[in-house]
């Protein structure tokens, strides 16, 4: 069983789609004639540093998922199901032909301009704190301004609020084994701060008509696939709900073992920045297997195997994956216990923790 993927707003980079602008020449000019402007010029060259800018980044990005999705069809099969990331979302119901390329284009622009009007907000990711401990240091410390947006794997969630209070968060963070990443944008994207726009988007989307969907595709804000009398609903509160994105991959996940099978996770579009969170998901996901099956945890497994590690191999050491292909692996901390039982350490570059028993010395 396979699922496509679609990236959203932060994947975005200059030269994203390369020949695929000169492959698929009708849809370009239709894309230009909608957006008033050269998106093979504003990806490729971005002269006037725009990429960036919400307005221009999200049917930047629709296109490029696009025309990645026309590509991959040339040669292979349509999934069995589908999912997107926040902006991405548009890209999987494209894919389950609810809507044509230009009719989610536009939705995708009149997004793009409403979230672009937006200042005032701020968004940080938080690594290794669950969303009750992040709840209850944001409570603790009156920060009531901040919401919690994306659940992106078990241990790494994104708060979006006013600039000012995800600011003041961010010493709150970095305690322990929390880490705390700011994330480049004006507008604090999927929390209650998005009301005003959502209402503007939910009108704009009332003009278009939507056809029941061909193939499943997952939801940001229920986790679960989309009821074909509902998109209207959760295309608009998308952008105040946020993106349940760990648990929608453990539910396809659940969903292929149910039947006998595996899911495959495949990202169509620009970079791999979802096939990694998929990893993480997929490693911090516990495996539920005959209990006859499994030997019981011996008590101070996680310490020791830390203290095992640590005397052994300094921070810098070079290592391999024994579950997945990753090239340039490089130790960037001592070996950790997290959340009382995993023993882990952080990788550098990869910029996240693997467990000990996932990697060896390269």
């Amino acid at each position: 069983m396979k699922t496509y993927m679609f990236p959203g707003q932060g994947a975005q980079a200059k030269g994203m789609g390369g020949t695929l602008f000169d492959e698929f020449q009708d849809l370009t000019r239709k894309a230009d004639a909608i957006l008033g402007y050269s998106i093979k010029e504003l990806c490729l060259e971005d002269p006037r540093t725009e990429l960036n800018r919400t307005q221009f980044t999200q049917p930047a990005l629709y296109v490029v998922n696009a025309l990645s999705y026309y590509k991959k069809l040339s040669d292979t099969a349509k999934p069995e199901f589908l999912a997107g990331h926040s902006l991405g979302e548009f890209n999987a119901l494209l894919a389950a032909e609810c809507f044509d390329f230009e009719t989610g284009l536009t939705l995708v622009q009149k997004r793009g301009e409403l979230m672009g009007q937006v200042s005032g907000g701020g968004m940080a990711a938080i690594l290794n704190a669950s969303k009750e401990e992040i709840e209850g240091i944001l409570s603790r410390n009156g920060l009531t301004q901040v919401d919690l947006a994306n659940y992106n794997t078990p241990s790494q969630i994104v708060i979006s609020g006013l600039a000012d209070e995800v600011a003041k968060a961010q010493p709150l963070f970095q305690t322990g084994m929390m880490l705390y990443y700011p994330l480049n944008t004006s507008g604090a994207f999927h929390s209650r701060f998005m009301h005003a726009v959502k209402e503007q988007f939910r009108e704009f989307l009332a003009t278009c008509k939507f056809a029941d969907l061909k193939i499943p595709v997952i939801s940001n804000v229920t986790a679960r696939p989309y009821e074909n009398a509902a998109i209207l609903e959760n295309l608009a509160n998308q952008m105040v709900s946020g993106v349940r994105w760990s648990e929608s991959i453990q539910y396809l996940m659940a969903l292929g073992t149910e039947r006998g099978d595996t899911m495959q996770f495949e990202e169509v579009g620009y970079g791999d920045v979802l096939t990694r969170l998929a990893q993480t998901i997929r490693r911090q996901t516990p495996v539920k297997k005959p209990e006859m099956s499994v030997a019981p945890s011996k008590p101070g497994a996680a310490p020791e195997k830390v203290s095992a590690w640590n005397k052994k191999h300094p921070i810098g050491t070079r290592v391999k994956s024994l579950i997945a292909d990753y090239a340039n692996l490089e130790t960037r901390t001592e070996a950790v216990v997290l959340f009382g039982h995993r023993a882990a350490v952080y990788m550098k570059g990869y910029n996240g923790y693997f467990d000990l028993d996932e990697i060896a010395p390269a």
